[in-house]
């Protein structure tokens, strides 16, 4: 414990220094907490839309099959739907992690092909593929919420972990150092003094 300054200003100090860091250590637990809940809410919604995708896909393919059955290969009739640009992400903050928000711009439904070119297999199949697109994309959120999350949770626990098992040990041992320090001095200071009054 050198090059430490044994003075009561610095012992004080220090225990300020000390409240700061339990504080500290305190909000950083709360927010550690306030970031699982987050983070397991979003779990449970990526679960139940990752079901109702796979149960869109399934019947989007199995509506695919029977047009391409029905109709013969309609990869042209695929072509000419146009690429969605409509899609747009805008930060939501959540304790001061940045989450996306994604949304999809409505457009009036339109079927982009001929009706001579299709029949109804071929619109249940743009169709379920239309719901097919919109869950992706509140998946694409949700995921993306998911993992900044984590990576938040990991580097608030991080810090809390340093300020508990490095920095609040630390300070406690420099009070304790610091303290013991000025018990010494004032032992001696006491003994010159009798010493003193003696002669």
């Amino acid at each position: 414990m050198e090059n430490i300054i044994v003075t009561k200003s610095k012992l004080t100090a220090t225990r300020r220094s000390l409240a700061l860091a339990k504080t500290g250590f305190e909000l950083m637990d709360k927010k550690r907490n306030i970031l699982m809940h987050e983070l397991l809410q979003h779990m449970d919604v990526a679960k139940n839309i990752q079901v109702e995708i796979a149960n869109v896909f399934a019947d989007a393919y199995k509506s695919l099959e029977n047009a391409n059955i029905s109709f013969g290969l309609i990869e042209s009739i695929a072509d000419s739907v146009e690429i969605d640009n409509g899609i747009s992400i805008k930060p939501k903050s959540i304790i001061g992690i940045e989450v996306p928000v994604v949304t999809h711009r409505e457009v009036p439904l339109t079927i982009p092909y001929g009706l001579s070119e299709s029949n109804a297999f071929v619109d249940s199949a743009y169709l379920d593929f239309l719901k097919v697109k919109d869950l992706c994309v509140r998946l694409a959120e949700v995921e993306n919420s998911i993992y900044r999350l984590a990576f938040a949770i990991k580097k608030v626990k991080n810090r809390a972990n340093a300020l508990k098992n490095v920095t609040i040990p630390k300070l406690e041992e420099t009070i304790r150092y610091i303290q013991n320090s000025l018990e010494e001095k004032e032992r001696e200071d006491f003994t010159r003094l009798k010493l003193i009054k003696k002669a």
